[in-house]
């Protein structure tokens, strides 16, 4: 799989695209002013604990507290002895006003705040960090009996008492002076942490991760990169000073960009992030997606569209569903889905088509390196799916709510709101003593109150006994309206 990066930068953002074989797969979008914080290590101070909820709600200074599960607490640091595998209460592990390290597994999304953990790491390029813990843990991926004893066997000896370390799946391969490398520096940064906790920083992080344009080049293993374009020269020389440092592999691929047509402009890739944002995704065979991403889960639904197909109803709705794995799996991890996926294929009897829908889409997400898990139809014939979420996806960061519809995505009809303004009329007309009305609407219904819906107006006028006038406001939205007595 080749594989290429886009590193667009400006002041006030970075974006980053992963194109693999000329197909755009990945966008990441990193606002100065909004950075992410998974990976950051903070001083927190325990503002509230839930025994109900076997939670806590820590202050790390940010807009929302932050949230501290039971689960999430290294009990054996807090309680300073060995635990079982079940959970403590929570309230013999915190308390209110309690100063804890605390470091940043899921960033604040909607109405929640970030989710926290204790249990600390610090990444480099091919080791992880993990204070409190002295034993080496190998990457599930690295699958070779041979390697995974050769890398314990180098990365052991760095271990301390007080720390220990997990080797990434970037490290196969690598030799010993790559990660003794890796392990010094790692136990550099985590002494300056330290430091920064003993003199009690709270009002930022004692630990921040890399900003976006340096964390892909860490984070993108298993990806063979043919060329990594950046239109920034200054970012294009701090970037080749950190990759000579720690991954002098990719040095040779890095490429200043100074081309007067857009980096983005490039494989279509502004486009693509505009129609990554729309509900309907149109299939190659004339079928589509219908995507719905809510609070609690996101929601695909396939149809056949266009598509007749050739031979018989069955093989259609077969090569429909096939054709859309491949799509899903694309768009979840261009629009950065997580959470519960629930979809909704084109009713299937074959059992055997069902089953090779059902691989085609795991061999599809298998290029994913989110974690993902796939239940099998059920008896809805509904596919049931997770796929881990730990930033905001692509719709959260580059849209908001609507201001008129507040969300529901709908707005009431014309019609709807004409019969709440008449209502409205009646209403205050019993309440409240008035010689005349004077309606305040949107000019498409201020225009049906004078034309379709004449006679019902005029119906009340002569129910009410009052004169009814229409004024319309061209900056109010279609749901929007006064009545107003005179």
């Amino acid at each position: 799989m080749s594989g290429e990066l886009l590193v667009n930068v400006t002041p006030s953002e970075t974006r980053v695209a992963l194109i693999e074989n000329g197909v755009l797969q990945e966008v990441h979008v990193e606002r100065e002013a909004k950075r992410g914080l998974v990976g950051n290590i903070y001083l927190g101070k325990v503002i509230r604990v839930l025994p109900g909820m076997q939670a806590a709600f820590v202050d790390i200074n940010l807009d929302k507290a932050a949230f501290l599960h039971a689960s999430d607490i290294n009990s054996k640091l807090i309680l300073k002895e060995e635990q079982s595998d079940h959970v403590p209460d929570i309230r013999s592990l915190v308390h209110e006003g309690q100063h804890i390290v605390v470091q940043v597994v899921k960033d604040p999304l909607g109405t929640k705040g970030a989710r926290l953990t204790t249990d600390i790491t610090v990444a480099a390029r091919y080791l992880v960090l993990m204070p409190n813990s002295s034993h080496v843990g190998i990457s599930q991926r690295i699958e070779e009996v041979a390697e995974r004893k050769r890398l314990r066997d180098i990365v052991l000896p760095y271990c301390g008492e007080e720390h220990g370390f997990i080797v990434r799946t970037a490290a196969e391969g690598a030799g010993d002076e790559e990660l003794r490398h890796d392990a010094e520096f790692l136990r550099r940064v985590w002494v300056k942490v330290l430091e920064r906790k003993a003199r009690k920083q709270t009002q930022t992080a004692i630990y921040q991760d890399l900003s976006l344009a340096f964390r892909v080049l860490r984070d993108f293993v298993g990806i063979s990169l043919e060329r990594i374009r950046i239109d920034s020269k200054l970012t294009f020389n701090q970037l080749g000073e950190f990759t000579q440092e720690f991954v002098p592999e990719l040095a040779q691929v890095l490429e200043y960009y100074p081309g007067e047509r857009p980096i983005f402009d490039l494989f279509d890739v502004e486009n693509e992030i505009q129609r990554a944002l729309h509900r309907k995704i149109e299939l190659k065979s004339g079928g589509y997606l219908i995507i719905d991403q809510t609070e609690a889960m996101t929601t695909i639904d396939i149809n056949t569209g266009a598509f007749v197909g050739h031979r018989n109803l069955e093989e259609t709705i077969f090569n429909t569903n096939i054709e859309a794995t491949q799509a899903i799996a694309r768009q979840l991890r261009l629009r950065n889905l997580g959470g519960i996926i629930i979809v909704d294929f084109i009713d299937m009897l074959n059992a055997d088509h069902q089953k090779r829908v059902h691989h085609s889409l795991d061999v599809a997400m298998s290029k994913d390196k989110v974690k993902y898990s796939i239940s099998g139809f059920s008896a809805l014939g509904l596919v049931e799916m997770t796929r881990k979420r730990t930033r905001e996806s692509l719709e959260h960061i580059l849209c908001g709510e609507c201001s008129v519809c507040e969300g529901r995505g709908h707005l009431k009809t014309v019609e709807t709101v004409c019969f709440e303004i008449l209502r409205e009329i009646v209403r205050v007309n019993r309440a409240y003593d008035s010689d005349k009305f004077i309606v305040y609407a949107a000019p498409a219904v201020s225009e049906s109150l004078i034309n379709d819906e004449y006679h019902n107006l005029a119906e009340l006028e002569v129910f009410i006994g009052k004169q009814i006038k229409i004024q319309t406001e061209i900056m109010y939205n279609q749901e929007q309206f006064d009545v107003v007595m005179m």
